[in-house]
């Protein structure tokens, strides 16, 4: 079976100011806490904000999509996928 991969993303305490800006902009509003989702794109902070922009437009955006039914969507394509996110 072929190793995962793995990246080792910037802790909160070793982020650059313009990396900690953007962990502040992508974290979790109520718990202030930073998804690994999110983190993996530590290297590269745009396309952190870029990622976060996609998932808005995905789950809030003007569609015929019910929120549940988007919510549903990503729940399942996950669970095919073997995904624990």
């Amino acid at each position: 079976m072929p190793r995962a991969a793995w990246i080792n993303a910037v802790n909160d305490e070793h982020a650059s100011s313009e990396l900690a800006d953007v962990y502040a902009a992508c974290a979790d509003p109520e718990s202030g806490r930073l998804a690994n989702i999110m983190r993996v794109h530590c290297l590269h902070p745009q396309s952190m904000l870029d990622h976060r922009a996609l998932y808005h437009t995905l789950m809030f955006g003007s569609s015929p999509l019910k929120r549940y039914q988007r919510e549903m969507i990503g729940t399942v394509v996950s669970a095919l996928n073997h995904c624990h996110y």
